[in-house]
Parts: C-alpha cells; structure tokens; sequence
C-alpha cells in the first residue's frame, strides 16, 4: 500500500525552529514576518546566490539556489550553492551573514538547516553527503560541518517538532532571552510581557528531547 505524502516543511521552518519555537510559529503559521537589520544582511548576502545558475570551479561544477527535497521527511527548499565533487558527491554550502565565530547554540542552528540540505541531496543524488560547510560573509571563511549520526538524529527530531507546531498552530510561549535582542519579530512577539515564570522555564523540555 502507498503511503500517504507527507505536508512538505520548508527547510528554514528548521532553523527557525531551532533558534526559537515561537519565531518558527510567527513566520510559518501566523504567516507574520518582519525586517530588521541582520535579515536585510541576510537578503543582501543571499541575493549573490539566488539566481539559478551554475559554473565550473577549481574543477568542481557548482550550483547555485539548487531547489531541494525529501519525499521521506517531507522537506522542500533550496540550496545556496551545491558544489558537486568530481565522484558527483554533493556538497552543500550555506550562506550566512556575520562571523564564523558565532555562539556555540547559535552555530548550531545554522548546522541543523545545513544537515536537512544534505538529506535532501542524499534522497536526491543517491550519494552520501558526510559533510558540508556554513560561509559566513563578514570572515569570508567557511566552517566545515560533519553531517554525523548525531547532526542527522538532531535534524530528524526537529523535522518531527517543526510537523506537530505547524499541526497545532499554537503560539509557544516566547524565550526572553538573549536571543530575542537579534530577532525582528521582537515587537510582535513581545518576549518580555509574555514570558514565562521562572517556575514554568524550568520545567520546559529541551528542544531536542523526544517524547518516549
């Protein structure tokens, strides 16, 4: 018997989910989103590799705004740029403004969004994609990321988190923390007025735990 094809979940909806559950709520149920001036940054830096297009570099061919999906985790999206090694292995590379030498908790949502492109070139290529990297603008340098067991369980969880948020369209309650000083939705979120009691704070579930 067929099984039933999943509601396809943008690739971003994972990084938003990761940097804060009620930020992926805002953009992606309540269809809400506002500029500020990291995601003009980040416009102005994706505008470089938006057009579809590819070229010959250092012997690799490279795509750029490659789309992307997975049929198995039910995930649409697209690539910046996807340089294909001389075996036809992808290898993924994603843009990001700022400096490589970001926070450890916010670099490691960047990884999360990096390890759903390399199983939608997996399920794509039919390639193993060990590996990609984060390019991120202001150091001009990349960071290599290893798509582990462990980045694509992190990357399957959230898959799962992102599908029951977007299935009860329910407005999580706000982090109100460091993060939110960053985040253009800071107004029409209001962290402050709705956060939760310390009480409350500490018996919320990591992002990560799955349920038994």
């Amino acid at each position: 018997m067929a099984t039933e094809a999943l509601d396809p979940i943008p690739l971003s909806a994972l990084q938003h989910w990761a940097y804060c559950p009620r930020q992926c709520a805002l953009i992606h149920v309540e269809q809400v989103f506002e500029e500020n001036l990291f995601t003009q940054r980040g416009q102005a830096l994706h505008k470089r590799v938006d057009d579809p297009g590819f070229e010959w570099r250092d012997g690799l061919r490279v795509e750029r705004a490659l789309p992307l999906f997975c049929d198995r985790l039910g995930l649409i999206g697209k690539a910046d740029v996807v340089e294909f090694l001389p075996d036809g292995t992808p290898y993924p590379v994603e843009y990001k403004h700022g400096s490589r030498h970001k926070r450890a908790d916010i670099a490691a949502c960047d990884d999360l969004q990096l390890a759903a492109q390399a199983l939608c070139l997996e399920e794509m290529f039919g390639k193993p994609v060990p590996e990609g990297a984060l390019y991120y603008a202001s150091s001009r340098r990349r960071r290599t990321v290893a798509v582990d067991a462990a980045l694509r369980a992190k990357a399957g969880q959230a898959v799962d988190a992102v599908r029951r948020l977007l299935a009860a369209s329910v407005l999580p309650r706000p982090l109100n923390n460091e993060r939110c000083r960053a985040c253009s939705l800071r107004d029409l979120c209001q962290p402050a007025a709705l956060a939760p009691t310390p009480e409350q704070a500490a018996a919320r579930p990591s992002l990560f735990e799955v349920d038994d």
